[in-house]
């Protein structure tokens, strides 16, 4: 089952899942601002994306540019972060088993396809 990290207010997360449809494959979708990650499963994510927390953080969040820009945080700290304003988190994110990727631009998805 591919999973599909979805915020349905932005719009490189609907053309990604309508990439998807369009290959006929119907993902299990997860708003995760309305169900946020915990730290756990976004290392998870990390682990399958192979990034670090810092290049999954949306640099242009708000939350990031009065809180996180220009202090040294480490990894944990970053995760932490997410979890609890998951609007930091890049997306959309699609899992398949042990690989995930930003599907930016939707695309990318076809990596682990």
């Amino acid at each position: 089952m591919i999973m599909y990290l979805h915020n349905p207010r932005c719009s490189k997360s609907r053309l990604g899942l309508e990439y998807l449809e369009k290959k006929g494959i119907t993902p299990m979708i997860v708003k995760y601002l309305d169900t946020p990650l915990n730290s756990d499963e976004i290392k998870q994510i990390l682990t399958k994306l192979d990034m670090k927390p810092t290049d999954l953080i949306r640099k242009n969040e708000d939350y990031y540019k009065k809180e996180i820009k220009g202090k040294d945080f480490s990894d944990v700290e970053l995760i932490y972060a997410m979890a609890e304003n998951p609007k930091l988190i890049e997306r959309p994110i699609v899992i398949n088993g042990s690989k995930a990727v930003v599907a930016r631009p939707a695309e990318k998805v076809d990596e682990i396809l």
